[in-house]
């Protein structure tokens, strides 16, 4: 098997509580490759936002590694490491998070033209991102004259400008429609097929459907993974 986007080894994240301590994860171990799209679910409090904090370089294990196409997040500095998520790392939160004063096509390229690219080369790349979810028409549209389905393909497209490696999306449906949750997903599932390697932290067992597999986490561990299963045995196992 090739060598994975992703990789967890024994990680553990402890963050302090009065005179106690909160296991946010424990001992948490998985990998993810190319073309492969694992779905985290688990109930409110399970670790599942830590897991991706810790997978995208926002914050660092207690103990274990985390690995990012063979780099180990703990060896970077504050430079590297920030270079790596810019590059590197593409998020889908579910808030969108876009910059109201930009355009679509601006908020697209905001991340290339951070990396030192060109305006001109990042108009075009973000263009093509834009056509990649079906937005090429909206180019030139500010966040407020959009729909949320709008908004969160925006996101999305931000987070795949410039080929990156590994996608990490939190909830991204949650504020949606049904109908508009699949074009997302659609969207998704289309960039791991062409090569990219993701995370997708969800509530919805008809989601994780989309998923090529599925972990669980409960009080900070994983306690069950499965290859792709029905919405029906992946509530199963949830509850």
């Amino acid at each position: 098997m090739s060598r994975a986007v992703l990789c967890f080894t024994g990680v553990s994240r402890i963050y302090p509580a009065g005179e106690g301590v909160v296991r946010a994860l424990d001992e948490v171990s998985f990998e993810v490759h190319r073309g492969e799209l694992v779905a985290v679910m688990g109930p409110s409090g399970s670790g599942k936002s830590t897991l991706l904090a810790l997978a995208g370089g926002l914050d660092t294990p207690t103990s274990g590694s985390v690995l990012v196409e063979g780099v180990e997040l703990g060896d970077l500095d504050a430079t590297a490491l920030a270079r790596l998520r810019r590059d590197r790392i593409g998020y889908v939160f579910q808030d969108y998070n876009l910059v109201t004063d930009l355009t679509a096509a601006e908020n697209v390229a905001l991340p290339r033209e951070l990396a030192g690219v060109g305006a001109g080369r990042a108009r075009r790349e973000a263009v093509v991102a834009l056509a990649e979810v079906g937005l090429s028409d909206v180019a030139d549209r500010f966040p407020d004259q959009l729909s949320g389905g709008q908004q969160q393909r925006i996101a999305i497209a931000r987070a795949l400008v410039g080929q990156r490696g590994l996608v990490l999306a939190d909830e991204p449906t949650g504020a949606l429609d049904s109908r508009t949750s699949l074009a997302v997903l659609e969207v998704l599932r289309a960039r791991i097929d062409a090569g990219a390697a993701g995370v997708l932290v969800t509530h919805e067992p008809r989601y994780a459907g989309w998923a090529d597999r599925t972990i669980f986490l409960r009080d900070g561990r994983l306690v069950d993974a499965t290859t792709r299963e029905t919405p029906e045995q992946l509530l199963g196992r949830s509850s």
